[in-house]
């Protein structure tokens, strides 16, 4: 049994804060501390309390800096962390030109677990312990994924992407070799440790009307498995979309129509919906995924957060690497908060810091496991230093609430204010100060 106390400054969740002034959301405590031990949270509240039940524990003071749960990010690209930041196109263009040509390259095993033990490293750099990921459609992929996520004890989401057409050789699989090596991955991978599969069709475009039956066969085969795809991001992709499948009743339909939807899957973007769409989603269960960096590099379309929160739909939030342009969940929180901006809506603090951690871990349904720093959950925990640069340290001084703290993080923070990141009890900082 190894036991380690950690000490500062902890704030958790118990529930989506209404508005800022919803103290009831939330426990913030000067003088807090953690003890992981094995992986876990053994115990959480103020030092005092916890000190006196831990004996002669080894204690990590981060004071006065802030713990929280670690980040969660619901939509990412394993294969495109190399053309994050490619210039000049919208989604259709940026796909053929950057991603197919990246994605190719993780046929190779070699390069598909060099490149995964960079991407982990990324994440973990700026605060997030638990994503949910697309791998190449290379099996070779998604196990250099899987395997490293298991090295570094990370409780990640991923599946080889499933693509049949609409694209160039190299990253086309077929209807049966799709069906098939997904399934051996979700028999080595799924439920092991604390990985989870993601059965994940790319996008209508580039799968069958076959492919996408032998999906929904799947999914029907592991409905514990997530689902995973893209919905209405672009205008362009929504047109195509619709001339492959002239007898759907919308995009949507598509998925619908195969088995796709429900409680677990994830539909990337969702930014150009039609009523009856939206209607199915809050039926469904299923949850949109606002990615905006994505969406604002890309020039995409803007998220109508309120209008989906207000038909009951939970959705996540994500970074969307590599057409998203951070990692860092506090610059999608940062890029979130304007885009709504531009439409008249709000996204106040208390409620981004939810959303990032116990409101991604809530439609991900890992809220017993991840997202809060209460007792019996995993001991995923991020150090955030809300003075970490000169502008933050300057702007920090006039801060005198929480909620202004948080929005100093939420808008100005990045990697660089993350102190320390723990993963099941282990820093994964290098650099940590």
């Amino acid at each position: 049994m190894t036991d380690t106390l950690l000490r500062g400054r902890i704030l958790t969740f118990h529930h989506e804060p209404v508005d800022p002034e919803d103290t009831g959301a939330y426990s913030y405590i000067e003088d807090g501390a953690i003890l992981m031990r094995d992986g876990m949270i053994a115990a959480s509240g103020t030092y005092d309390e916890v000190a006196q039940t831990s004996g002669d524990t080894p204690v990590i003071d981060h004071r006065p800096k802030l713990l929280m749960a670690g980040f969660i990010d619901t939509h990412i690209h394993f294969p495109q962390v190399q053309v994050v930041a490619s210039w000049g196109a919208q989604l259709l263009d940026w796909l053929n030109n950057y991603t197919f040509p990246a994605e190719a390259e993780y046929a190779n095993a070699q390069h598909a677990r060099a490149m995964a033990g960079r991407f982990c490293t990324m994440l973990t750099d700026h605060g997030t312990t638990t994503a949910m990921a697309f791998c190449s459609v290379h099996k070779a992929s998604a196990e250099a994924y899987f395997a490293e996520a298991a090295a570094r004890n990370m409780r990640m989401i991923g599946g080889k992407t499933m693509m049949d057409r609409n694209a160039p050789d190299a990253v086309l699989d077929t209807p049966q070799s799709g069906y098939d090596d997904s399934k051996e991955l979700i028999a080595a991978w799924h439920g092991k440790g604390r990985a989870s599969y993601a059965i994940t069709p790319r996008f209508a475009i580039t799968s069958s009307s076959e492919q996408l039956e032998m999906t929904g066969a799947l999914a029907a085969e592991h409905p514990d498995c997530y689902i995973q795809t893209h919905l209405s991001e672009n205008h362009d992709e929504i047109a195509f979309t619709a001339a492959l499948y002239p007898d759907a009743r919308d995009y949507l339909d598509i998925y619908e129509g195969h088995g796709l939807l429900g409680p677990r899957t994830f539909l990337g973007h969702c930014i150009h919906l039609k009523d009856r769409e939206i209607a199915a989603i809050a039926q469904s269960g299923a949850h949109p995924v606002f990615c905006p960096t994505s969406n604002l590099f890309l020039g995409s379309g803007l998220f109508d957060d309120a209008g989906l929160r207000a038909r009951g739909i939970k959705s996540g939030i994500a970074t969307d690497i590599g057409g998203g342009t951070s990692y860092s969940m506090l610059q999608t929180l940062n890029e979130g908060y304007k885009v709504l901006q531009l439409q008249n809506q709000t996204l106040h603090a208390l409620r981004a810091f939810h959303w990032i951690t116990r409101g991604n871990a809530e439609v991900l349904g890992l809220a017993d496991k991840i997202g809060t720093l209460d007792a019996g959950t995993e001991a995923d925990i991020v150090v955030l230093d809300p003075a970490a640069t000169p502008a933050m340290a300057l702007r920090m001084e006039r801060a005198e609430t929480l909620n202004e703290e948080l929005f100093v993080l939420q808008m100005m923070g990045d990697d660089r204010a993350i102190v320390q990141t723990y993963v099941a009890g282990q820093p994964q900082k290098e650099t940590a100060s």
